[in-house]
């Protein structure tokens, strides 16, 4: 029998904010324990919620980013439970009425097939406090300095067909969010957590199997393998004649594994109602226009118009376009050097440099205009594609522009001028009968030979340039000065 995997996900979006959703405490990553959490958070006899309005004003820029309805008036309720890491009882979330409805993201498959995933709703609530294991032995420890960390929870359609599927929605949405301004999206930090609902049906089959919840997935790799696992277990329980059973589970990376956390509750099970000490949240038009003044073109306009501007393939623009902070980098290197070049840089040398220092691009040592600066001494034949990364090396461990470096490296261009250059070529040719009647045969790759022993022989000092437009005429047969046919060194 073939089966058919459907996903949805809830990815719970930690906002930029400075302070908690209904308090004035702070919301910095890192401090010690139960150090953040002030008595609004904590549910004290007396307090009351007060709405952050930043958060709201960050929601309203992610409903614009995904052109999804934006609610006019939005309700908050209380979600009834009982967990440790909650001290009130309740936490304060939307549930009927939330701030955004409807929406929709387009993601990109390996094949570059294109899908449009619908979002069903993203809504306001604050986080829980966090249950610590790990450092407790037969006990829990418990750490509130989350509790009441604003969060907008992003509820996309069971769309998905498949964990690759799943990986890449996320990724987008984690794109989108991170280019808009409205989280850091730091997933070893908490910023950005999946819950992945899977089911498993026959192909073919309308009715939706029975799902389980696989809860706090902080990786994307760990959301592959966490899908994949459970859609195996899914269909194994179910053709060995047994029943799924509607279940939050956890994952499980060093077992590669999930597992039962506890039975998946309903809706009514959290007993929702209007929140009584927060009233309904009223946008007006002004409020909107300020919150999106500033919206940055987003990614997909942006890889539309660089590839219609430059040409770009989807490669590179994948490349430019992974962040904004990325494209904006590649917005200043293609304003001063060529495009594509810029492109091959950043993905390349640039990239790789990154990379070994754990650094983000927007704190490169090499900055735009320095490297925009050393495309150029490549491009107009100061230097060849070896020399620059040399150069390169240097402008990343050292700093500064690449003129000063490549004098200091010694790779100043002192170029022989084109009579010695054109007699250098000659002998070449003359010594390497076999490789010239290859390239006349048509083998155009051994041309990179003649081009490599130019360099060679000239010590580096054959303007790239030139060379490469004297040997193409030489190994033709063509007279540079007249234009005429005739053998090689004529």
């Amino acid at each position: 029998m073939q089966w058919e995997t459907v996903i949805g996900l809830e990815i719970h979006t930690q906002l930029a904010t400075q302070s908690k959703i209904f308090s004035g405490a702070p919301t910095r990553f890192g401090a010690a324990p139960n150090t953040q959490a002030c008595a609004v958070d904590l549910g004290l006899p007396g307090v009351l919620p007060v709405l952050n309005r930043e958060a709201v004003r960050l929601a309203v820029r992610f409903a614009r980013a995904i052109d999804a309805e934006l609610a006019e008036r939005s309700v908050f309720a209380r979600k009834n439970y009982f967990y440790p890491d909650l001290p009130k009882g309740y936490q304060i979330s939307q549930y009927e009425a939330p701030i955004v409805g409807e929406g929709r993201v387009e993601i990109v498959l390996a094949d570059g097939s294109v899908r449009e995933i619908g979002v069903t709703r993203a809504h306001l609530e604050e986080d829980a406090g966090k249950s610590l294991h790990e450092d407790f032995h037969g006990a829990t420890g418990i750490d509130l300095n989350r509790a009441g960390t604003p969060l907008l929870e992003i509820v996309s359609e069971p769309d998905l067909r498949s964990a690759a599927e799943a990986v890449a929605y996320a990724k987008k949405v984690h794109q989108i969010v991170r280019w808009i301004g409205i989280s850091d999206g730091n997933m070893q930090e908490g910023s950005f957590r999946v819950d992945a609902n899977v089911s498993v049906r026959p192909l073919g089959q309308t009715t939706l199997g029975t799902r389980a919840e696989i809860k706090n997935i902080n990786s994307f790799r760990f959301l592959e393998r966490a899908i994949q696992y459970e859609v195996e277990r899914q269909i194994e329980v179910i053709t060995g004649g047994g029943r799924v059973v509607q279940e939050t589970r956890l994952y499980d990376p060093e077992r590669d594994e999930t597992r039962t956390m506890r039975t998946k509750e309903e809706a009514n099970d959290y007993r929702y109602f209007p929140d009584p000490d927060l009233l309904p949240v009223q946008l007006d038009a002004a409020f909107i226009a300020e919150a999106t003044a500033d919206l940055p073109e987003l990614p997909d306009a942006l890889c539309e118009r660089l590839r219609a501007q430059f040409a770009l393939s989807d490669y590179d623009l994948s490349l430019v376009t992974s962040s904004r902070e990325h494209a904006e980098y590649f917005g200043e290197l293609s304003a001063r050097c060529d495009p594509k070049l810029a492109a091959n840089w950043i993905g390349g040398e640039l990239a790789a440099a990154l990379n070994r220092s754990g650094l983000e691009i927007g704190a490169s040592p090499v900055t735009a205009d320095q490297l925009a600066g050393l495309i150029q001494r490549i491009q107009d034949g100061t230097i060849h594609n070896k020399q620059a990364k040399q150069v390169f090396e240097a402008m990343w461990s050292e700093g500064g522009d690449a003129d000063p470096l490549i004098a200091k490296l010694g790779f100043t261009q002192k170029s022989i001028d084109d009579g010695a250059l054109a007699s250098l070529i000659e002998a070449i040719i003359a010594a390497n009968p076999d490789q010239v009647a290859q390239y006349r045969a048509g083998k155009d790759k051994v041309f990179g030979f003649f081009v490599g022993q130019v360099m060679k022989q000239s010590q580096g000092k054959a303007n790239p340039n030139r060379a490469n437009e004297i040997l193409k005429q030489r190994l033709l047969g063509v007279d540079q000065d007249s234009g005429r046919l005739g053998s090689p060194g004529a």
